[in-house]
């Protein structure tokens, strides 16, 4: 339908705010016209467009709708933590449009039927959509594969084990293997569980002076030593997930360089918090994969910078209250990110660890990319999936201002800048200050 033919009431003008849109290479003054939950136009009023709803974004920055690689919405099975509805405000709220669900569900996502389940309550909420990834092996029990192309047909924009071993290298090649064979992505936690075992401390001084039993470096990159292997012997497309380690980032960009098919990211804790921060044993700092050193701290931002890290995620793992009390190694690790992802981010623009416009593309078509969806751009007929933020508003987390049902952060009481003013999903405003 043409915009001449649509009703006023589906019509919207972002009007006077500064556009940056990675994916076209527009960072300009102009304004965004929607209609019928697409873009139309960027710059020039269509014809016929007559009549719309019109956005201030004066003084706002005007993006596609961030997507998050991973993000445990904790539905089905662990409601007690988060659902998919309060999940999904809490990503509208933070500019969020896209989240990517892994399999580690309960009950585990390896059926047409449990694609499905996400999607119609996401559908239900009405505030994000919701991809996910489905089982490598079944039940990511590490032994059998799972049935990949019933998955890929039911939507899974992707296969991963999570953070579940397998059983032996030659099972990974077999299921690499059989992953190709559907053209499909495998996301990959590079994690030896060997050599990390029951730590929950990166293996250092910090973790010795505490008596903490520690995850090793080599955990990361004997694990991608075997996988980058793999992946040259299948020729499988593959992700590795939350890197840690600068000598990890090394090898992924060597691997690139000589022409693997693979990608990287980052969680945004791992780019403030080093294994300092655990030193006084605040359990909303135990993640897996555990905070690193300084070094790896700054040869994650460079990583980011250069393009090596192609996506900036959250990794938001929400929990209830007493998931994160008791002795630091018997709490549950993870960090709630979707009310901090775009606001920490800013803060490493203003520390000028990235440029503006690199951060949002790690942001919005760096992820699309990487699950192949028609995200992260604000490209004629794109679905009008938009994020319009202040970035110099400034705030401070507090529970009180965390949508999101898990308040587990070690980021709680810090102030911050850049807020998100509104967010739409395919043209709806599901988000406004």
């Amino acid at each position: 339908m043409s915009p001449a033919k649509t009703n006023a009431t589906d019509r919207i003008i972002i009007h006077g705010g500064r556009v940056i849109d990675p994916a076209n290479r527009i960072d300009d003054r102009v304004d965004v016209f929607i209609a019928n939950g697409r873009i139309v136009a960027v710059g020039t009023v269509p014809d016929g467009f007559g009549p719309a709803k019109k956005i201030d974004a004066t003084g706002c920055i005007v993006c596609p709708g961030l997507v998050d690689l991973c993000a445990r919405v904790r539905e089905p099975g662990q409601e007690h933590k988060a659902t998919i509805a309060s999940e999904s405000i809490a990503a509208a709220t933070g500019g969020i449009t896209t989240l990517c669900c892994p399999p580690d569900t309960d009950p585990v996502v390896e059926t047409p039927a449990d694609i499905e389940l996400i999607r119609l309550r996401a559908e239900t909420s009405g505030k994000t959509r919701i991809v996910t990834l489905g089982a490598l092996t079944r039940g990511l029990g590490g032994e059998q594969l799972s049935e990949m192309a019933a998955l890929k047909h039911a939507g899974c924009v992707g296969v991963s084990n999570a953070m579940h071993p397998l059983v032996n290298t030659l099972v990974q090649r077999r299921a690499l293997e059989y992953a190709a064979t559907f053209d499909l992505t495998v996301f990959l936690y590079a994690n030896d569980h060997a050599l990390s075992a029951n730590g929950c401390a990166h293996e250092g001084k910090v973790a010795t002076r505490m008596g903490m039993q520690g995850i090793p470096e080599a955990a990361e990159t004997a694990a991608v030593a075997r996988d980058l292997a793999l992946i040259e012997q299948t020729g499988i497309r593959a992700h590795f997930c939350r890197l840690t380690t600068g000598r990890a980032v090394h090898m992924v960009a060597r691997a690139q360089f000589d022409g693997l098919p693979i990608t990287a990211d980052v969680a945004i804790p791992y780019l403030y918090l080093t294994e300092i921060d655990v030193s006084d044993f605040d359990s909303n700092c135990h993640v897996i994969p555990p905070l690193r050193t300084t070094e790896d701290r700054q040869r994650l931002r460079d990583a980011l910078q250069g393009g090596i890290l192609k996506a900036l995620c959250s990794d938001h793992q929400p929990h209830e209250p007493d998931a994160k009390l008791g002795p630091f190694p018997s709490t549950e690790p993870g960090i709630s990110g979707l009310d901090t992802l775009l606001p920490l981010g800013l803060r490493l623009v203003e520390e000028n660890a990235i440029e503006l416009g690199d951060l949002i593309h790690r942001l919005t078509a760096g992820p699309a990319a990487i699950l192949g969806l028609p995200a992260g751009t604000l490209s004629i007929d794109a679905p009008a999936d938009v994020c319009i933020f202040n970035p110099e508003l400034a705030w401070q987390l507090e529970p009180g201002s965390m949508k999101s049902h898990g308040h587990n952060t070690p980021f709680m009481n810090w102030q911050l800048k850049g807020r998100v003013t509104h967010t739409l999903l395919a043209g709806h405003v599901v988000h406004s200050l």
